[in-house]
């Protein structure tokens, strides 16, 4: 597998490569290497194991920020800046710093390929466009089978507009070439084949493992809240697009509640100042990023998730997200942006409240509506604790195993995933 990250917090590509390898497949996730804050080289406790390749040459002359060993993702929160404080101005993008960037992101292409030809691959897995075109010359020279498992519209996404052009052209040239595809909606899969003229891809959401957390207070722990007021929970990237100060507004209509924000990203800053500015800053709270293993006890220790995404590109109308089902497997009611994809599942499993996207007022009274009336958060908490039933990893990773099994036919496999 090769991704364009480091391969610290991607929930779906570590879920994929541990259901790979408890069926019987060796597998090796190949992503970026940041000095100091991850290792080069590590075998994972389900035996994936990881190598990582530095974003640029000059990378590798860096030393490590901790006493001779390299961070742990744990390790990596507590070096976090606050978004308070002030931060010096990144360098003017002069025409030389941009073509360093540019061959220095070519270095590392031509790394993972070589990294990729050195693990002697029986197949390659690409995740997202990002890496697609290096996945794929990998896979010519090494004469293998290629899957692409596209996690986005990228053609119609937040901070892709300038590469869109290129982006289809890559994807339309190189699809349909791929012995498999991948993607995480149903309205994305028939995207794909229309656009590019392809079978409808597999649709593998991006459900969250079956995990039960019992009696977690753990928020309310770590930020000394000390109202009994419910906390709704917004977890995941605080990125433009998401109805993030939507939701800091909406707070402001709120009262006796607690907003709590869960992750990092280009907003943060923004959305620290918007609650400061509107003297929220007692009950609006944010926590860094959290690793995986940790983020259950999370999102279980709040009252109602959040998912207040705008229809600001196609690739927001046409997904569902991560935490929408971790939300869910956490037994949080849940209030949504009505967008198809997040709709369906709502609806089905009458797991909350839909409200118009970007409409501020109407989330804030869904919101108030739940904060008031503990019984129907304790009727949609019931709902959501049913359907984690079915809405988690495990009910669908065997379609993933399939896939293999018809791209691999004569793979010697035979241990069922756990």
């Amino acid at each position: 597998m090769i991704v364009w990250n480091e391969f610290l917090n991607d929930a779906r590509v570590l879920k994929e490569a541990q259901t790979l390898q408890a069926t019987g497949y060796q597998v090796v996730v190949h992503a970026l290497h940041t000095p100091g804050v991850t290792q080069q080289r590590e075998t994972l406790a389900t035996r994936v194991k990881v190598s990582r390749v530095a974003r640029s040459p000059l990378w590798m002359l860096r030393k490590s920020r901790c006493l001779g060993t390299e961070q742990s993702a744990t390790e990596k929160r507590s070096h976090t800046k606050s978004p308070s404080q002030k931060l010096a101005p990144p360098p003017p993008e002069t025409f030389v710093r941009q073509l360093l960037k540019l061959l220095a992101r070519l270095w590392t292409h031509a790394m993972l390929v070589v990294q990729l030809l050195r693990s002697r691959p029986n197949a390659i897995h690409a995740h997202d466009v990002n890496v697609l075109p290096t996945a794929w010359l990998a896979a010519k020279i090494a004469r293998v089978p290629l899957v692409y498992d596209a996690h986005e519209i990228s053609t119609d996404r937040e901070g892709y507009k300038a590469f869109r052009g290129l982006v289809g052209w890559l994807e339309k040239k190189l699809m349909p070439k791929a012995a498999g595809t991948i993607t995480t909606t149903d309205a994305r899969a028939k995207f794909f084949a229309r656009a590019y003229g392809i079978p409808r891809p597999l649709v593998l959401q991006n459900r969250p493992r079956l995990v039960r957390v019992e009696g977690s207070n753990r928020i309310r722990e770590e930020l000394g809240l000390s109202h009994p007021w419910p906390i709704v929970l917004y977890q995941g990237g605080l990125q433009p697009g998401r109805g993030l100060a939507r939701l800091v507004e909406a707070a402001a209509r709120v009262p006796h509640a607690y907003f709590v924000f869960i992750g990092g990203g280009r907003q943060e800053g923004e959305l620290h100042e918007l609650a400061e500015r509107l003297d929220l800053a007692d009950r609006v709270r944010f926590i860094p990023t959290v690793a995986l293993s940790e983020l259950p006890a999370y999102t279980a220790s709040a009252d109602i998730g959040v998912q207040p995404i705008e229809n600001t590109c196609l690739n927001h109308f046409t997904t569902d997200s991560n935490k929408l089902f971790e939300y869910v497997i956490a037994g949080l009611p849940v209030v949504a942006s009505q967008l198809p994809e997040i709709s369906k599942v709502v609806r089905e499993h009458d797991l909350g409240l839909l409200v118009p996207e970007s409409d501020t007022q109407a989330l804030a009274d869904a919101i108030r509506m739940l904060v008031e009336a503990p019984c129907k958060r304790e009727h949609y908490r019931a709902n959501a604790l049913k359907a984690a039933e079915t809405l988690n990893w495990e009910a669908q990773e065997q379609e993933l195993v399939s896939l293999y099994a018809r791209v691999l036919p004569n793979a010697q496999v035979g241990v069922s995933p756990q």
